[in-house]
């Protein structure tokens, strides 16, 4: 379902999708787990006409589309465009792109990035001093918003706050590290894929022992896993409790469609809470 609200950063009414599981309005009793979801570069929009942009990718994708039984309330905001209107795979967007839920059974998968790149074991970065945190005109621009649609859903729906997590790809993997070191104590795990984090980031997360999931594409040329080792191995300098990263050495920038479309990313946030 489309929820309204109005947008902090430029006044402008805006919606979000919110998702209710399957059995949501048959347990009356039951407090469900919360999964806020950021998505990439390529799916932002207005809010509005553009909102279906965000079905493209991630656990909405797999629960609305695919029809999976995932037993979280999904929510998928979208970012605004923030000047990237310009940028050609946004600017060449078609809406034949945004997927279609289906009367009967569930369409076709779509086919996975081409990745004729070999496989290399590569370098890491090990110092990021002089590399920005964070990429521009990013999820960070609205972090009140993010706030504020979180509040409003535990607010309105049987949410289980105990169990609240977060998770993005590309530039909402970039987000999901933004949000969990400026507020983890708000969430119980987080799961930032093909974005890496800043070690600039890593001591509230350790403090707070926020379980992470960082997962990576070996072949993927547009966020390299040569950038994700100097944070993680900054988080766990800091003894955090629980630190997974997960590299699919044969997979591109779309390493996101095998996470969500497999099982265990799920059954990992599930055992997560605060």
């Amino acid at each position: 379902m489309r929820t309204n609200y109005v947008s902090a950063l430029d006044k402008k009414s805006r919606e979000y999708f919110v998702y209710l599981p399957a059995g949501y309005r048959a347990q009356s009793d039951k407090k469900w787990p919360v999964l806020m979801f950021l998505h990439g570069n390529g799916e932002r929009g207005n809010g509005q006409d553009e909102l279906d942009y965000v079905l493209k990718h991630g656990p909405l994708y797999e629960a609305w589309i695919q029809k999976r039984d995932l037993p979280f309330i999904i929510i998928s905001p979208q970012l605004h465009m923030l000047g990237m209107e310009k940028v050609p795979y946004i600017a060449n967007r078609s809406r034949a792109e945004i997927p279609q839920r289906l009367a009967q059974g569930v369409p076709k998968r779509p086919t996975r990035f081409d990745t004729p790149e070999l496989m290399r074991a590569g370098k890491n970065i090990t110092d990021l001093s002089d590399v920005s945190p964070l990429l521009p005109m990013g999820w960070e621009q609205v972090e009140i918003d993010l706030l504020s649609i979180l509040g409003a859903v535990h607010k309105t729906y049987a949410t289980d706050k105990r169990r609240t997590y977060i998770s993005g790809i590309s530039y909402g993997g970039f987000g999901t590290w933004y949000m969990a070191s400026k507020h983890p104590t708000l969430f119980a795990a987080a799961v930032p894929v093909v974005g890496w984090g800043h070690p600039s980031l890593m001591a509230p997360i350790a403090k707070a022992k926020l379980p992470v999931w960082a997962f990576a594409g070996g072949r993927d040329s547009a966020v390299s896993k040569a950038f994700f080792y100097a944070g993680i191995n900054q988080l766990e300098s800091y003894k955090a409790s629980d630190v997974r990263f997960t590299v699919h050495e044969d997979m591109g920038h779309d390493a996101w469609t095998r996470v969500y479309a497999g099982q265990d990313v799920y059954d990992w946030l599930l055992l997560q809470r605060r």
